[in-house]
């Protein structure tokens, strides 16, 4: 090693196998010694070299030096000693390694890009920088980490016309490169009428497309025999090795070809890839409807190009572009091939960012897709970046926002710490159990709980039961079974004496609800409940030491999804089915008859063939789309419906402007839960006394006046 490179800050790491013969160089993995980052070495020992190929290789140095262009391998380094030539590039393989190794990317796409590249480099020398490659072949092909193709072996790139008095170097070539000679020969004379500037180069051009789609060219001759070149390459590729010079086409007229209708390159990877790198000069609506289009089609592009070509234009399109949320389904695709460690590094911060847009529809699509990268997200970013931001939501004048941030917290409760939970969470879910939209509502109680086993114990303790007694009186069916199954899958969170004295005698009149799937779930959640009863009672230590038995209804944890419901089902919902004709002492009324509960906010007895208020119209769906016949078995719907849902009834009993169901709080969450009545509860008794004291004082009034006369009729 001589005294130079002794203060090399490259690392010369393992020799790749690329063959030597074709090149001056040996190929090396490398890397820079201060910062790890990699790169490839290129290195000649001057001293076991002939003069010839050291002449080659301070050649490609200076040329190198002066060529920057996307499908040119780019320079990073050299070093010049009395012992070795080091040039340091970009980290590269060489193609004849690349396509050889089986993990490669070797697809039609992969492939067809990459002779797009090579040709769009040749384009660039030739037309612009007025240059002959002079050595086109697959030992002079190298591919970078994103499966870019890319030119190298530049060691005999020429001036097409040299200028007057230049010195003209030794760039004859390496004997192995003399099968890739045209039958005019290399060198280009402007005298010669037969022979363009691009006639050697792009005869070179034809012999990388054989050796891609067949291996190592033997001999010139071989060329005429086609071997697995794809059909629609076989014109354009016959015109590249032409023995008539002048047929041969310019590689933008190769390209232009190419990419017509039918064509090689005419597919979306080629298309997607031109797009991107014009990215910055598109205009916004251009962009939104590339991006928009792309979700559609990255998952068919190769890997490699997914990594480290089209998330790089995402993430800067996300940061500086006009795009918006049109990002977000192709940025979250491609963010599923990362690493956690790396989508920690590239991906997050841009989540984090867009959580802050106050975009409606980006908001919208993060949550819906929050999924694809929630994994990722460390529980101190979610309670302290991004919560309070998604809880914004939750006061949303557009109810497609409400109940999206509602299904979100499925998601995120599990990383929000207690006092975000206590503090702000179940504060937002009582308010939603209010909220006009009755799919919101009960979509709120099936979102809750799911979420208990995720609550502090304490928190369970003073806020489930009051929670799901509330839907008890909702006006919407749905809400009510949503309460009822809300019970079941999570009983094991209950005192023995709540579910005496609370859980219970509210179940009852919940047995005689005019919806027969809320009759249905209701015996089976008085069933559970007394059945846990049964079983303290028969042996009290062992309901002491274990928890309850889980839920056997169809409210159990795995049916969760069945009650979930939409803006749109809450407005197509019509009841349960009638009984079978005929049935004695049946006490489900008709399907068109079915409505909300009794004014009176209670369950009624049941009357067939009497209509209920609130009766919904029945549609061709047959219920709207409520799977099982009534309503909705899918997953989380969609609140994106023109029509808006009726408030709930005011009308109800004692004068409650409530709509039948309870709009007071879950109680405060300071309070320890005794087992007895609730405050509310009690309030109502109270009212409900000082009613009937009225009405007797009413009454002992009348009497003492006497009978009434009306129309000369007395009346008691």
């Amino acid at each position: 090693m001589g005294s130079g490179a002794q203060n090399f800050p490259y690392e010369v790491g393992e020799k790749l196998p690329a063959s030597e013969s074709k090149s001056p160089w040996s190929v090396h993995q490398g890397k820079k010694k201060a910062t790890g980052q990699a790169v490839t070495v290129f290195a000649l020992d001057v001293k076991a070299s002939s003069d010839h190929k050291i002449q080659l290789a301070k050649s490609a140095i200076k040329r190198l030096k002066t060529l920057r262009h996307p499908n040119i391998v780019t320079y990073i380094d050299s070093l010049e000693s009395d012992t070795l030539i080091y040039l340091v590039t970009e980290p590269v393989t060489p193609l004849e390694i690349y396509m050889a190794d089986e993990t490669s990317i070797k697809s039609d796409l992969a492939i067809s890009w990459g002779i797009h590249q090579i040709a769009a480099g040749l384009s660039f020398l030739l037309n612009d920088c007025n240059l002959m490659h002079g050595n086109i072949c697959m030992a002079s092909i190298y591919v970078d980490v994103a499966g870019e193709w890319k030119l190298g072996g530049v060691e005999y790139v020429q001036p097409i016309e040299p200028p007057p008095g230049a010195d003209v170097t030794d760039n004859s070539i390496l004997p192995a490169l003399q099968v890739y000679d045209p039958p005019e020969g290399r060198k280009y004379s402007k005298m010669n009428k037969k022979l363009q500037k691009w006639s050697a180069d792009v005869w070179g051009l034809g012999c990388l497309i054989w050796e891609v789609f067949n291996g190592t060219l033997p001999r010139p001759a071989s060329l005429k025999t086609v071997g697995k070149i794809p059909k629609s390459l076989l014109v354009h590729y016959g015109e590249l090795v032409s023995a008539n010079p002048r047929i041969r086409p310019n590689p933008t007229k190769f390209i232009e070809n190419c990419r017509a209708s039918g064509n090689y390159l005419d597919n979306a990877f080629v298309e997607a890839n031109l797009f991107l790198s014009e990215l910055q000069i598109k205009d916004p609506k251009e962009q939104k409807k590339f991006f928009s289009s792309l979700s559609s089609s990255v998952d068919t592009f190769p890997e490699p190009f997914c990594k480290h070509r089209i998330l790089p234009q995402l993430i800067n399109a996300f940061e500086f572009g006009a795009a918006g949320s049109a990002v977000l389904g192709p940025l979250f695709k491609v963010g599923k091939l990362l690493e956690s460690e790396e989508y920690e590094k590239r991906i997050v911060p841009c989540v984090v960012k867009l959580f802050s847009s106050t975009d409606r529809a980006t908001r919208i699509q993060l949550l819906q897709q929050l999924e694809l990268f929630v994994q990722h997200l460390k529980p101190q970013v979610v309670d302290e970046q991004i919560f309070p931001h998604v809880a914004l939501g939750f006061g949303d004048t557009v109810p497609a926002m409400r109940e999206q941030t509602v299904k979100a917290m499925l998601l995120l409760t599990p990383k929000l710490s207690e006092k975000t939970i206590n503090s702000h969470l179940l504060k937002h879910f009582a308010k939603l159990q209010m909220d006009q939209e009755a799919g919101i509502r009960t979509n709120t109680t099936v979102c809750l709980g799911k979420i208990a086993c995720h609550l502090p114990p304490a928190t369970r303790q003073k806020v489930l039961v009051s929670a799901f007694l509330r839907p008890f009186r909702d006006p919407f069916p749905p809400a009510r079974t949503a309460g009822v199954m809300a019970f079941c899958v999570t009983s094991e969170f209950y005192p023995l004496k709540d579910v005496a004295a609370r859980i219970l005698p509210a179940l009852c009149p919940l047995t005689v609800d005019p919806e027969k799937k809320v009759r249905d779930q209701t015996f089976k959640a008085v069933k559970l409940f007394i059945g846990k009863l049964e079983k303290a009672s028969e042996d009290p230590e062992s309901a002491m030491n274990t928890a309850a038995d889980q839920s056997t209804a169809d409210g159990s944890a795995s049916s969760w999804t069945g009650w979930a419901v939409t803006s749109l089902t809450s407005k197509l919902y019509r009841g349960g089915a009638p009984a079978a004709a005929g049935a004695p002492g049946s006490a489900t009324p008709p399907a068109e008859q079915a409505g909300p509960p009794p004014a009176t906010g209670k369950p009624g007895t049941i009357r067939p063939g009497t209509k209920t208020q609130g009766t919904a119209k029945k549609t061709q769906n047959d219920g709207g789309g409520f799977g099982g016949g009534n309503w909705d078995t899918s997953d989380w719907g969609s609140l994106e419906s023109s029509v808006q849902d009726p408030p709930p009834s005011h009308a109800s009993a004692g004068g409650r402007d409530d709509g039948g169901w309870d709009t007071g709080d879950w109680g405060s969450m300071d309070a320890v839960s005794t087992g007895g009545p609730s405050k509310a509860e009690l309030a109502k008794q109270k009212r409900e006394e000082r009613k009937q004291q009225r009405l007797l004082a009413m009454k002992e009034k009348r009497a003492a006046k006497g009978p009434s006369k009306l129309g000369g009729v007395k009346i008691q």
